[in-house]
């Protein structure tokens, strides 16, 4: 399974951050742009159900609190992981990150990925950068150890018509 971020602008999608932090920590990512930012009054709020956050970055610190949290957030995906750079010392660029748009990839046991790169309503410009950019990282998180192609197939669609199949030696 391959997993990457990819920096993506979604124009027109407001992400709501939420820090799990402790002081000076918690101000930095306030000021920074998260929406909430402290340690063990938003982890009662989480407990109360009071989920008002698309996005949950938290320092590692924080984590063992984090863990009794799992049961509510994982489901929701929501529950924050190092591997995805959600679990880090560097708040403020986390929170900036999260804040413009970064898109969790993941692809499922057949290797195919599904991912929104934007809206009919975007600009040609903005769905061509956006395409451009997952299509590097996916070719810069190719394994050193495979032969060949490592991306077979393209298609494009949006979610109620039929998907076109794209050129990949247009691309490269």
């Amino acid at each position: 399974m391959l997993i990457l971020n990819i920096k993506i602008k979604i124009s027109g999608k407001k992400f709501r951050v939420a820090v799990f932090a402790k002081g000076e920590k918690a101000d930095e990512a306030l000021a920074a742009g998260a929406d909430l930012a402290g340690s063990d009054e938003l982890v009662e709020q989480v407990k109360a159900g009071k989920i008002e956050f698309d996005v949950c970055i938290a320092t590692p610190n924080m984590m063992p609190v984090i863990g009794k949290l799992g049961k509510i957030l994982g489901p929701k995906g929501l529950m924050p992981n190092p591997k995805l750079g959600t679990v880090t010392d560097n708040v403020v660029e986390a929170t900036k990150a999260a804040k413009h748009g970064q898109v969790e990839l993941k692809t499922d046991k057949n290797g195919v990925a599904h991912l929104a790169i934007g809206k009919l309503s975007f600009a040609a410009e903005d769905l061509t950068a956006n395409f451009l950019a997952l299509h590097n990282a996916v070719q810069s998180a190719r394994p050193s150890g495979v032969k060949g192609n490592f991306i077979l197939k393209i298609f494009v669609g949006s979610t109620m018509s039929p998907s076109l199949r794209l050129n990949l030696n247009s691309i490269n």
